[in-house]
């Protein structure tokens, strides 16, 4: 009877429209990205969120952040999550499993860690100075790219 008793919290209509959505999404998913893929997505996934979030620090710190230049970040997120469904499908075509697809995933996580460290250094968080001058010239490029919007 406990043991039934325990179910109570396990089967609610949130858990219901939980277990739904990933019964239908979950084939969309591994169609689009390949089975067996989910640890480097969800990397790719938290570099992004991670550059969202030091993009919004820096640009606030220096004052070149505008709503317009935050909304214009949705689209090319969603470019970059893009990316590694099409090169899988482009390996299916070609059949070359993952060639394409964790070529082009790896590049995007490298274009990002740059971008992440870079925004993290502009706003001022403590990076190792080995990394800063890995990220040399993605600084550079940020700082003036905040230097002309500022200018506006």
């Amino acid at each position: 009877m406990k043991f039934l008793q325990s179910l109570e919290n396990v089967v609610t209509p949130a858990n219901g429209i939980a277990a739904t959505l990933g019964v239908f999404l979950t084939p969309i998913f591994q169609y689009l990205y390949g089975t067996g893929r989910m640890d480097i997505l969800f990397v790719l996934f938290f570099m992004i969120a991670i550059d969202w979030i030091t993009g919004i620090s820096a640009a606030k710190k220096d004052k070149s952040y505008t709503s317009e230049y935050g909304l214009s970040r949705i689209p090319r997120s969603l470019f970059l999550l893009a990316l590694p469904a099409v090169a899988n499908m482009l390996d299916r075509v070609m059949g070359t499993p993952g060639f394409l697809f964790y070529g082009v995933t790896f590049g995007l996580l490298y274009h990002t860690w740059n971008s992440l460290t870079a925004n993290a250094h502009r706003a001022g968080w403590p990076i190792p100075k080995s990394i800063v001058n890995l990220v040399g010239s993605e600084i550079k490029a940020k700082a003036e790219r905040a230097a002309r919007k500022e200018q506006k």
